[in-house]
């Protein structure tokens, strides 16, 4: 099996399939045929496989954690639908991600918004929806009670606070500090004290503190000092319905990547629970979680269109690039870039046999999906699979950049 030269053996995507002649199989497909049928530049995402990711992580979690999906890893309608059967509820950012929620088969009231620029359309189509508000801020949460007193009843709403702690060894962090994300959490006590006068009431509270953690002693100390944080602000009286403690599950991507163990985590939210119900029987512990459950389920497939050398050394030019794929680019939060894993999926029984740099279709030199890769020797036709392509793929790239068609996207 081709591997580049800076990819560990432990870190290379497990259970890879090939066909007779060497081609990768998605889902027990050729490579080669999805690409006939559809075109390329390609994303194919296996649901099953999300799906056997989900039914995994609760096996191991404690009975009564909800999981979440967060809508905006992957929006994909299909996809959505696909997985709205093995999940508690999701996560929106926009009325049109809530709407993709809604036609998925998640009821209103299992959604909860978040974001720090909510417009007056996202929070209406929230109220309507039944669906959870997440407050950000003093404005926020004014602008859903003027919009709840035409309702004529109490809306939900939940607390997002903005932590004194960030998460430790996260690829980004979404808390601590200066932060658009949340209220500082000093200001909660005193936002929770106008909520009382106003037609909302407080269903849950919410802390995100980083996302794309490998490092599960990290999650877990996160999670035990969001928790304490919350039952420190929360005056007597209110029992919310939830506390959602974000996410920030990691996958390998990287040289020196290893999976994220889920067991520490696990025994955390055990003791978690029961410092909850200790306060709050009836509480429930919510994890919103994107990447982790769909990351891995994702190939991207882009089909070399030219060969060149230019003073030593070889480029593979692809009818993709960046403009479909700007995380596997290298520009998408990472500080220096690296590779993602990557293979010639036309010919995966072959032996590497040159050092080559994988370049888009783009006048950009930021257009680069990999650089100094060991492949197999690879000609204009054959095919490039990325993997790990199923969260932060084509909604979080700069399609309009050129103008070049979109790529098909076909879930599995």
């Amino acid at each position: 099996m081709a591997q580049t030269t800076e990819l560990a053996p432990h870190y290379w995507p497990e259970g890879l399939e090939t066909d007779s002649q060497g081609q990768l199989l998605i889902a027990g497909q050729p490579a080669s045929m999805l690409a006939m049928q559809h075109g390329t530049p390609l994303y194919v995402y296996n649901a099953e496989d999300a799906g056997v990711r989900i039914q995994d992580l609760r096996s191991q979690l404690p009975d009564g954690v909800k999981l979440h999906y967060a809508v905006k890893a992957n929006p994909h309608s299909q996809l959505l639908r696909r997985l709205a059967p093995w999940l508690d509820g999701m996560d929106v950012a926009s009325a049109g991600e809530l709407q993709r929620a809604l036609h998925a088969g998640i009821a209103g009231r299992d959604i909860s918004l978040a974001g720090p620029g909510k417009t007056t359309t996202d929070l209406q189509a929230a109220l309507n929806a039944g669906s959870v508000v997440g407050i950000e801020s003093f404005t926020q949460l004014h602008q859903a009670a003027d919009l709840a007193r035409g309702q004529g009843h109490r809306v939900p709403i939940s607390i997002r606070l903005n932590p004194d702690f960030r998460l430790k060894s996260s690829g980004m962090h979404m808390g601590g500090g200066a932060s658009p994300f949340g209220i500082d959490a000093e200001e909660v006590p005193e936002l929770l004290e106008e909520a009382r006068h106003l037609p909302v009431y407080i269903a849950g509270f919410q802390i995100y503190a980083g996302s794309q953690n490998l490092q599960a002693e990290a999650i877990a100390e996160a999670q035990a000092r969001s928790l304490d944080l919350i039952l420190n602000v929360c005056p007597g009286g209110i029992i919310p319905e939830f506390v959602n403690l974000g996410g920030g599950f990691g996958i390998p991507y990287f040289p020196g990547d290893r999976p994220l163990e889920i067991a520490p985590i696990a025994e955390g939210l055990a003791q978690l629970q029961v410092r909850l119900h200790e306060r709050w029987p009836e509480t429930g512990l919510v994890l919103e979680l994107g990447r982790y459950l769909v990351g891995e389920s994702g190939v991207y497939l882009t089909r070399v269109v030219d060969r060149k050398v230019s003073r030593g050394e070889t480029f593979l030019v692809t009818d993709g690039g960046m403009n479909h794929h700007l995380a596997a680019s290298g520009n998408l939060g990472q500080v220096v870039r690296r590779n993602f894993p990557v293979a010639v999926a036309t010919r995966l029984n072959n032996q590497a046999s040159e050092v080559v740099n994988i370049v888009g279709p783009l006048c950009t030199p930021l257009d680069r999906l990999a650089s100094q890769v060991h492949l197999p020797h690879a000609e204009p036709g054959d095919l490039i699979a990325i993997f790990q392509s199923g969260a932060y793929g084509l909604t979080a790239s700069p399609v309009a950049f050129l103008d070049h068609p979109l790529p098909a996207e076909i879930v599995l």
